[in-house]
This record gives C-alpha cells, sequence and structure tokens, in this order.
C-alpha cells in the first residue's frame, strides 16, 4: 500500500496540472509595447516614474536613459517621503555613479521603521537604506513588519514583507512559512487563473516577491505546481496592460518566473496556423518560458490527436522535429496519419534531454488544430416543376462553375427545384456543409431573398421553392431573378457563391403591395398626440346658477357664524399658520382654474410647486398644535 500511495499522488498531480500549461509567451511585440510603455513615461514627473521606467527597460535589456540628465532630473522630483525616497533610490542604484543622499532623508527613513507603521513604508525605508549604502538594524526592522503583519495581514502587506525580508539579514523562516498562507487566499477564475483582490499589482508583488524570499532562503517557495501555473496564466493573459505601474510589475514577476532555480513555468504555443491544409500540412509548436528564452535541447511528442466530433484518436506517441533554424520550433507533418476533416485537439508532452526537474508543465499541454479539405459540387440539377406533380419537373443538369444557358421561367403555379451533392476532393467521399444557401436577387431592384437547403439520407441537398406560397417574400415583385448556391463551412478551404441560373419568375397581378409596406424597415408617419376636444360648456346662465347653489352653504356658514359669534383667538399668527392657510387657498384657486382653463398636465406641474411649501408649512404647524397640547395636558 504504501508503495501505491506515491503513484496516487502523482497521477493526482498530473490531473491537476493537465490542461494548464500556459499557450503564450511575452513575444517580440508585447516587448516592444511595454517598451514604449517604459519610454513615454520621460520625462519623468515624481521619482515613482523614474524608478518603474528605468528598471522597466533595464528588464528588457534595453539602455537606460542617459545617467547624468536622469539622475539631476530624480534631484528635482524626488520628495522627503518615505516611498518617494524608495523609488528614487531604486532608479539611482540602476543608474549606477547617481547619489540623491540628502541628511534629513536618513531620518524620515529611520523614524519610519517602528511597529506602528505600515507594512508598505517599514519595507521602502527598509530597501532605501539599503540602497543608499546607510547603516539600517536588522533585526528592529524584521520585528516591525512582523508587528505591522498583524495589524494588516492582507496580501499586499505580505508581498512588500516578503521583497523586505529578501534583503534582511540573519533569520527569515517566520516571513518564509508565511507564504503557503497567503497564496492559499488567491482566487481561482475558470479553473484556469489565480490572482488576489487587487488584481495584476497586487498578484505580481506577492508572487514575486515570494520567489525572492525563496532564492534568498535557498529553498522552494511553498506554492504547488499547478498553483504556480495558473498564476502565470494570469499573468500572461494581462500581458496588454499599458499603465506604467502594472507593466513594471508584471514584467517583474514573468522575469523572476523565468528566472528562479526552483520553478519555471513552460509555454507551449501554437506556431502554425490553426488549420492543417494539403499545401501546408505540418503543425509547428514553439516551446519557450513565459519570457520566450529557448529552453534547451528538448523531446517534443504528440500524446495524441483526438478529433472533438467522434473522439477518434488519429495520433498517438509521435515526435516533433525540431526547426533547423528555430531551436525552440518543433514541427509535426499532422496530414501524415490521413486524418478526417474536422478539429482535433492534440495534446503535447515535453521532456527535457538533460533531466531539469525546474520545468512545471511538461505534460498535458494543449493546442487546437483543424483539418480543412476542398470541396467539388457534383450531380447539380436545377429546373421548374408543376405543385401538383401532374408532370415530370424540366430540369437542367449543370457543371460548376458554368451558369445555365436559358432563363428559368416559373410563375405562380410552379416552383423552382434544386439538387446538388458536395464531395471530399482528398477522399473523394460526400459530405455536407453547415454553410448551404441559395440567394435569389431582383436584377431591377437587387433585394435578396436567401434560402436554406436540406440534406437527405443520401447526403444530397435538395432545394424546393413554391412560387406562390414564398411570393410575400418576394413582395409579390414579379421579374427576373439571379440565382446563387452558396457554400461554406470552417473546415472547407475552398468556399464558393455560384451564379447558377437567371430565373423569371410571375405573381398573381394586383397582389402587390405598396412600396412602404413591402419593406417593414421603412419610415413610418410620426405620430402626433392630441387632446381630446373638450365637450360644450353649457349657457353662462346655468353655470352660474350652479356656483350659486354650491356656494349658498356657505354663505350659510358666514351667517351663523355672524349670529353666535365667531372665536379666532386660537388661530396662531405664526408664519406656518399663515402660510399653510394661503397655500391651502391656493390649491383651491389651481383647481378654480382646472375648471375654467387649464388641462390636467399643466395643474399637476403647477400642484406639484404648491405641494413643496404646503407640506413644509403644514408640518410645522401640526408640530407646534401637537406641543401646546401636550404643554397644556
Amino acid at each position: 500500500m504504501a508503495k501505491v500511495l506515491p503513484f496516487v499522488g502523482l497521477l493526482s498531480l498530473a490531473v491537476t496540472v493537465y490542461g494548464l500549461i500556459p499557450s503564450t509567451y511575452i513575444t517580440g511585440a508585447d516587448k516592444d509595447r511595454l517598451k514604449s510603455v517604459f519610454q513615454s513615461a520621460a520625462p519623468y514627473a515624481d521619482s515613482q516614474s523614474a524608478h518603474f521606467s528605468i528598471l522597466g527597460l533595464k528588464l528588457l535589456g534595453e539602455a537606460a536613459p542617459n545617467a547624468q540628465d536622469a539622475c539631476k532630473t530624480l534631484s528635482k522630483v524626488v520628495e522627503n517621503k518615505v516611498a518617494s525616497i524608495y523609488h528614487a533610490s531604486e532608479a539611482a542604484k540602476v543608474l549606477g555613479s547617481c547619489k540623491i543622499t540628502v541628511p534629513e532623508f536618513k531620518q524620515t527613513l529611520t523614524d519610519a521603521i517602528k511597529d506602528d507603521s505600515s507594512v508598505q513604508d517599514i519595507a521602502f525605508a527598509f530597501l532605501a537604506l539599503k540602497n543608499l549604502g546607510l547603516l539600517v538594524d536588522d533585526a528592529a526592522v524584521s520585528k516591525s513588519l512582523m508587528a505591522a503583519l498583524k495589524t494588516d495581514d492582507s496580501p499586499a502587506s505580505h508581498g512588500y514583507a516578503f521583497l523586505a525580508a529578501a534583503q534582511l539579514k540573519g533569520d527569515v523562516s517566520k516571513f518564509v512559512d508565511n507564504i503557503e498562507d497567503v497564496v492559499a487566499q488567491a482566487d481561482e477564475v475558470d479553473e484556469k487563473y489565480l490572482q488576489f483582490d487587487g488584481g495584476l499589482y497586487v498578484t505580481a508583488l506577492v508572487v514575486d516577491g515570494a520567489y525572492k524570499l525563496a532564492e534568498k532562503n535557498n529553498k522552494a517557495p511553498t506554492i504547488a505546481q499547478d498553483k504556480v501555473l495558473k498564476f502565470a496564466n494570469y499573468f500572461l493573459s494581462r500581458k496588454h496592460v499599458h499603465q506604467l505601474k502594472s507593466a513594471y510589475y508584471f514584467l517583474c514577476v514573468v522575469k523572476s518566473l523565468t528566472t528562479n532555480k526552483f520553478h519555471i513555468p513552460i509555454a507551449v504555443s501554437l506556431a502554425s496556423p490553426v488549420a492543417v491544409t494539403q499545401a501546408d500540412p505540418a503543425v509547428k509548436v514553439r516551446v519557450t518560458d513565459l519570457m520566450g528564452g529557448s529552453l534547451g535541447d528538448l523531446t517534443v511528442t504528440a500524446d495524441s490527436a483526438r478529433h472533438l466530433g467522434d473522439d477518434a484518436v488519429v495520433i498517438s506517441k509521435k515526435q516533433f522535429t525540431v526547426a533547423p533554424s528555430d531551436k525552440s520550433l518543433y514541427e509535426l507533418n499532422f496530414l501524415q496519419a490521413k486524418p478526417a476533416k474536422g478539429f482535433y485537439k492534440l495534446t503535447i508532452n515535453i521532456a527535457p534531454k538533460q533531466a531539469n526537474s525546474k520545468l512545471l508543465g511538461t505534460a498535458g499541454a494543449e493546442a487546437s488544430v483543424k483539418v480543412t479539405t476542398q470541396v467539388s459540387v457534383e450531380n447539380v440539377e436545377v429546373g421548374v416543376a408543376d405543385k401538383d406533380q401532374a408532370t415530370a419537373a424540366r430540369t437542367t443538369r449543370l457543371v460548376h462553375p458554368n451558369k445555365a444557358a436559358s432563363i428559368l421561367e416559373a410563375d405562380y403555379h410552379q416552383k423552382i427545384v434544386m439538387k446538388f451533392q458536395l464531395k471530399d476532393k482528398a477522399g473523394g467521399q460526400l459530405m455536407t456543409a453547415h454553410q448551404t444557401f441559395v440567394r435569389l436577387t431582383n436584377q431591377d431592384t437587387k433585394q435578396e431573398i436567401i434560402f436554406v437547403t436540406e440534406s437527405d439520407s443520401t447526403l444530397t441537398n435538395k432545394f424546393d421553392l413554391d412560387v406562390g406560397a414564398n411570393a410575400k417574400d418576394f413582395g409579390h415583385k414579379s421579374g427576373k431573378y439571379t440565382m446563387e448556391l452558396i457554400v461554406g463551412d470552417a473546415v472547407i478551404e475552398n468556399p464558393f457563391s455560384w451564379t447558377v441560373a437567371d430565373v423569371s419568375l410571375t405573381f398573381p397581378e394586383g397582389a402587390a403591395v405598396k412600396k412602404d409596406q413591402a419593406n417593414q424597415y421603412a419610415k413610418k408617419p410620426e405620430i402626433q398626440h392630441k387632446f381630446n376636444q373638450p365637450e360644450k360648456r353649457p349657457p353662462a346662465s346655468l353655470s352660474l346658477a350652479f356656483t350659486a347653489l354650491v356656494l349658498s352653504p356657505f354663505l350659510i356658514l358666514l351667517v351663523l357664524w355672524l349670529r353666535i359669534g365667531v372665536n379666532i383667538s386660537n388661530f396662531p399668527m405664526s408664519l406656518s399658520a399663515i402660510g399653510f392657510h394661503v397655500c391651502l387657498g391656493g390649491v383651491f384657486v389651481l383647481y378654480y382654474f382646472y375648471w375654467i382653463q387649464l388641462n390636467m398636465f399643466q395643474t399637476l406641474r403647477y400642484l406639484g410647486i404648491l405641494a413643496i411649501p404646503t407640506f413644509f408649512f403644514g408640518n410645522r404647524l401640526l408640530s407646534s398644535i401637537a406641543s401646546k397640547s401636550a404643554k397644556k395636558n
């Protein structure tokens, strides 16, 4: 049993790694784009831009800007802040003879190394002191970093701590032990990518710092191989980045994954067209590191080539040959196995000729290819038949690419018929295509109508057009039409459009629709909304009489108030009371104008304006009344 367990572990590792191998790398075009990103940062507005630009160019192997001019710029833009000093010191170190030491800088950096500082400030201060050649207490830095990580243990903070710990003297095992825990916080996407919250910058910072710390500790970081490949896939998916900061950290981490002595992910990319043809039968793959560099002498084998349609395996354990002009390019004559047309998934294994345990992704790389073929159209017949099939169809045999010599004439009692077969030129067997259309184009109006042909069990494609039943599709437009056969497919090398014949169609007279009705997309007349006309008003005398009747209760109320007396002493003489009653009266006046003049939309607009002060004054009035009642009780 003990002997079986290692095998099971290796098997599970192979399954998890399978299909994760990066399928791209940093190409020459990518390097040129990154170079332009770094160069565009000049003239430098701050020390951070200078740092990322100068070091980015160095990572690309490009010449740095004039050291003297760049150093003068650094001296101007550097500020007495920890981050600014750090970035300036990194740039100055690359420039060589550049000195930016300022007396107060040392005090600023020393003061930043304390337990209550952020991890970033402690790391930047420590690295800046190292860059400037100033004395620093490594033990104090280590203690402060651990204390700061207890306050902020985010992946970004650990990334800064890893970078600083990689430069510390003494035991850094407590930082190394954190790598596995931090990596476990990464989010997996589509079972292929790993990233941290914060995106490319934070993910690159953590992974780059982890490998730099591992180099210091001389022990591989505790990151599983499948996770390394998922990180690599994520970084390469972001290789088109155009932001200076992200571009720099992206290049840093890819460089680390290329040059470290523990894990080197392999990139297997398709270097030939996806389509494999008789003219170009070779499948070419490029096997490199993530920077596009050579991995030395390799044995590249096509483990299998599986048809995605019927799952048939057409290639097994077939070795690629190395291209004579490029040691990272490998070729395989795919058509030598006589594969059927269609799409294939090619599984590739890589084995270094000299054992190299650093290489990750040596098994299970995948590439998609398709085998195409040329097609010929055979046994073509086109003609006219009666709908009731009382007589045999009058058909003409055609040979591609010839056009029928005479015009086919059909009225609404007849139908146009056509049948044909498609043949694979390479294998000689009949086949079908995903796209087989018949297009009829009116020679006067250029209007096109497209129909789909159908194939039967004998792989014969048939087209049957009932002229009368499809008259609406033609807008009942009689006349001459050009009839074309269109054939295409993803695996057909020679798709074609063949003018088969000219046809004359006759539809029933008087059935033609108007021009604007024939085109459903024609501009429609504008719809003007109209309000209903108001009903005729009654005579003025009747209206006045009705108004008097409506107002009579109010007049009676006034008379009764005069007889019994009116007590208005409780009316609160305040702005809210007066304002509320004035606004309420305004609402009644508005109703009156709605009755004699305004429409509903105008009334609602004015009512909305009046409602605001009415609500405000009413709320204040009711609050004051409630307050007085509470005091009395």
